[in-house]
């Protein structure tokens, strides 16, 4: 039986004992102890399942039971926000370096990398989101693929749900056409989903791009740009991933979206397989509207 089953028979079977030599209001020593050690895990859903069954177990204990969890809660808090005030810019940091990459001798000859990294700093007012990706390729000594991508965008939070979002990113992909392309934004972010096991983010605001296309010409306008950031924790060592954006302009539209599962192999090691697809609506001539792309490499999470 299940230790999450346990909780409420245990509860259920022990309450006429709990509550024989018990004051009105006071809390049975016996569900004292287990909502303080379910308290020093630190594991807030653990604690609502005891806290559930202890006051059905102890009605008369309701109060003081609500109350020892919120005095938890506000401590805990207030701890978290004095760390996050004291905290200099060089802390706060996580992040994800990733790498795979393959080499091809015999019939044909042939090698690729694929690296990215990815920073992110929550702090109390701000989170600060930076990423860079490089993906290259030969084959038989010619490079068959070239893409370069760096961008950074700081949130501010209205509140626990609602931000502002500013986004810079540069790209460079002269197999899909441009040589560099510049992109700025600015708008509203939204967390539609912040569970343990689900998340989700929604921005939307206007933006604006200079592209240098590799047939020598500049366009420079004015876009919208929207983004989709979800993940799903499918079991304690598996993840589903789904970045998606979209700048929409009068010129060439782009669409980008990349899913991936992480499965946990060691510590902070895992393996993740990816699939990225950019899309452009007016490429230069000879290029294709449609670039896939499909990796397998390690990820080490800090």
């Amino acid at each position: 039986m299940c230790r999450a089953m346990r909780l409420p028979l245990l509860l259920a079977t022990a309450a006429p004992m709990l509550l024989a030599n018990t004051d009105p209001g006071s809390i049975p020593p016996q569900i004292k102890t287990m909502i303080d050690a379910a308290i020093a895990s630190g594991n807030e859903s653990e604690v609502a399942t005891i806290v559930k069954y202890a006051g059905t177990a102890a009605p008369d204990s309701k109060e003081a039971i609500a109350k020892l969890v919120n005095d938890w809660k506000r401590k805990r808090n207030d701890e978290k926000t004095a760390k996050l005030q004291d905290a200099s810019f060089f802390d706060l940091w996580s992040g994800r370096a990733e790498l795979g990459g393959y080499i091809s001798t015999g019939n044909s000859n042939s090698e690729g990398v694929s690296a990215s990294l990815a920073l992110t700093r929550d702090g109390l007012d701000w989170r600060q989101k930076f990423k860079a990706q490089l993906d290259y390729q030969r084959s038989l000594g010619v490079t068959s693929r070239e893409h370069y991508l760096a961008a950074w965008e700081p949130n501010w939070k209205v509140d626990d749900r609602s931000y502002i979002y500013g986004s810079a990113q540069f790209e460079s992909d002269r197999f899909l056409g441009y040589f560099t392309r510049y992109s700025v934004s600015s708008g509203a972010g939204y967390s539609a989903l912040k569970g343990d096991r689900l998340k989700l983010d929604l921005e939307l605001g206007p933006a604006y791009r200079s592209t240098s296309f590799t047939d020598g010409d500049t366009e420079r306008s004015i876009a919208a740009r929207g983004s989709v950031d979800f993940a799903w924790k499918l079991s304690k060592g598996i993840q589903l991933t789904q970045n998606a954006s979209a700048y929409v302009e009068r010129y060439n539209s782009t669409v980008t979206g990349t899913t991936a599962l992480n499965a946990k192999v060691l510590g902070p090691l895992s393996a993740q397989l990816s699939y990225n697809v950019q899309y452009e609506s007016m490429p230069p001539e000879g290029r294709v509207t449609t670039d896939q792309i499909s990796r397998a490499g390690l990820v080490y999470a800090f």
